[in-house]
């Protein structure tokens, strides 16, 4: 059928043209036969949304996708392309893709009058069926649906009344396709007031032009619930005439949002050095994003957007290969001192209650990190401060608290009788190692919870950091930093430092 170049061609292969809303739930079922992924990449909305977008598209409806920033909502939409039909004919040169069956415009009208079934058609790709609008203040009715064209009035002497001086908008030139507008709260009221016979009656008035265009088209909404108020509004009646209302979520588990930032973050990098993260840095990277989902110092009505991890693993990763570059080491590994480097992907994508601004974005952000470094730790090893687990008149709570104390007994130890150590990321590997290999019992604890290779001094240092760092986070010893020099010591000593200090 593709091979057909004129509608008599067409018609003897017996090609039949569907609405676009009837061609999407045709290839939507054929699909879900096949079990086929329907949206790849879209990852945590398997018994969510997508299920909804499904019933949507089997029920041919219009769709808003209403949710808080980066929650995937134009990525969803721009995908719906992938279940046209590969390509569609069109009768040649129309500007709004007419069906060569059923042509609308006054062209195309006059063509198959004077030429029938000798008019010549095209075919056109699935990805030329798409069309795209950001609701912006000053998008017109004109740049949605048409208006007059002057010059091409005067060029072709045409009256102002004729049909041929149209000058179509983007909507009529995706005609048979699909047309998205996002952030449509930012569509000023009387420019949505213009959809309303697009989305019900199918058709379109430019000017007040006697005609009646009926399109075959599916429309697509993107919306953010905090511009309800903020920004705009979705009027009534608009609403009403849309089909379903879907609503989107971010990653539920950590485990999704690992993947979603694996699937979306530039991770593999192009200086020739070996990229390697350890799972518990990524679980980490997340959690910032999930303990910041529930701070009371973050405004939880404009949301964290997953682009926050996805900036914050890019942060972390050009920290490390910063240091592998200009130490010349072969490995590009992070270390929990690379935390302090992800900040920028923190501070500007969060938005701050009146007590966050009056923290500060980077007070804020920093205990985001410490809360998920705590998370974290509590995973992979025990508890530092198990007591309050348990009643201390229990005997099990007292054996189960006495032995989790003496893991850490140590290493606590070693610290109250005064030592301290101090690491950077500036430091070279060995230094690093050797600067954290001085505390008693630290390397015992790293390799018999994370599992981790004696051998691999990469991964051998960043764990043993983790588990000073997260001593630290249950307050069981002291960090200060300075310069981004982190120095670990006593949590006496340093309380009594810090009061000297102030007197002074």
């Amino acid at each position: 059928m593709k091979f057909a170049k004129t509608i008599g061609e067409l018609k003897r292969s017996g090609y039949k043209v569907l609405p676009v809303k009837e061609e999407l739930r045709k290839n939507v079922i054929q699909k879900l036969k096949n079990n086929e992924v329907l949206f790849p990449g879209i990852i945590g909305y398997d018994k969510t949304v997508i299920p909804a977008i499904v019933n949507a598209i089997l029920s041919k409806h219009d769709i808003i996708l209403l949710g808080l920033r980066g929650q995937a909502k134009t990525k969803i939409a721009r995908m719906f392309v992938n279940l046209l039909d590969e390509y569609i004919p069109i009768i040649k040169g129309c500007e709004i893709n007419d069906n060569p069956y059923k042509p609308l415009c006054k062209r195309c009208v006059d063509l198959v009058k004077e030429y029938g079934d000798d008019v010549e058609i095209e075919w056109l790709p699935r990805e030329r069926r798409y069309g795209e609008k950001l609701a912006t203040p000053d998008v017109t009715i004109a740049d949605l649906i048409g208006d007059i064209d002057p010059i091409k009035a005067a060029t072709q002497k045409l009256y102002y009344s004729h049909e041929g001086v149209i000058h179509w908008g983007i909507i009529p030139r995706t005609n048979r396709g699909i047309f998205v507008i996002n952030e449509l709260p930012d569509l000023q009221p009387r420019i949505q007031v213009g959809l309303f016979n697009i989305m019900q009656e199918r058709d379109i008035q430019i000017r007040g032009f006697n005609i009646r265009i009926p399109l075959d088209i599916m429309i697509i909404f993107t919306a953010n619930p905090e511009d309800y108020t903020n920004r705009g509004n979705i009027i009534t009646p608009l609403k009403d005439r849309i089909g379903s209302q879907i609503l989107t979520h971010y990653p539920r588990t950590i485990e999704d949002g690992i993947k979603i930032t694996e699937q979306e973050a530039w991770l593999n990098r192009d200086s020739g050095k070996k990229v390697i993260i350890p799972y518990y840095f990524k679980e980490i990277i997340e959690q910032v994003a999930f303990q910041a989902r529930t701070s009371e110092f973050v405004d939880q009505k404009s949301g964290v957007s997953a682009r926050l991890t996805i900036s914050c693993m890019e942060n972390l990763i050009s920290n490390a290969e910063r240091r592998a570059i200009r130490l010349n080491e072969d490995v590009i590994y992070p270390r929990i001192c690379d935390l302090n480097f992800i900040l920028p992907g923190i501070t500007g994508k969060v938005e701050l209650v009146f007590e966050g601004e009056q923290e500060g974005s980077v007070k804020v952000s920093k205990a985001l990190i410490g809360k998920a470094i705590r998370e974290v730790f509590k995973k992979y090893f025990p508890d530092p401060l198990p007591k309050s687990r348990y009643h201390s008149y229990e005997e099990k709570g007292r054996t189960q608290a006495q032995s989790s104390h003496q893991e850490y007994a140590q290493i606590i130890a070693w610290f109250e009788s005064g030592n301290k150590i101090e690491i950077s990321d500036e430091m070279p590997i060995d230094a690093f190692y050797a600067e954290l290999c001085k505390v008693k019992g630290l390397k015992e604890i790293a390799k018999k919870y994370l599992k981790v290779d004696e051998n691999d001094k990469y991964a051998m240092a960043t764990a043993m950091e983790f588990v000073l760092d997260g001593l630290h986070q249950f307050s069981r010893i002291a960090k200060d930093e300075v310069d981004n020099i982190s120095s670990y010591k006593d949590m006496v000593v340093s309380i009594f430092s810090s009061r000297t200090r102030e007197e002074f």
